[in-house]
């Protein structure tokens, strides 16, 4: 009998919310990257190119180490971008640690 090995697949998914709406934009299978600093930047780079500056404000990403940082290297290249962790992400860590 063959064992079958089981792989964690991350996803990224992008949203946009605008006037009229929040608007899916695309997934990302970061299952390869989504430990490096570097490729996360890169990824949610491409992601700002593809929409423009202009039409952001702010990028909301959870708030470990790697996405984080990538954050930060977004807003020292894109200055009129604020980066900040979700609420949802904030909240739930914050859950867990009443449950320890």
């Amino acid at each position: 009998m063959d064992k079958q090995i089981k792989k964690r697949c991350y996803i990224c998914n992008f949203l946009v919310n605008s006037p009229k709406g929040i608007v899916f934009l695309s997934s990302v299978d970061t299952s390869n990257m989504f430990k490096t600093t570097d490729k996360v930047f890169e990824m949610l780079d491409v992601v700002v190119e593809r929409i423009k500056e202009e039409n952001i404000i702010q990028v909301i990403t959870d708030n470990v180490a790697n996405y984080k940082a990538a954050g930060q290297l977004l807003m020292e290249k894109r200055k009129s971008l604020f980066w900040t962790p979700c609420a949802a992400y904030c909240i739930n860590l914050i859950l867990e640690d009443f449950k320890s």
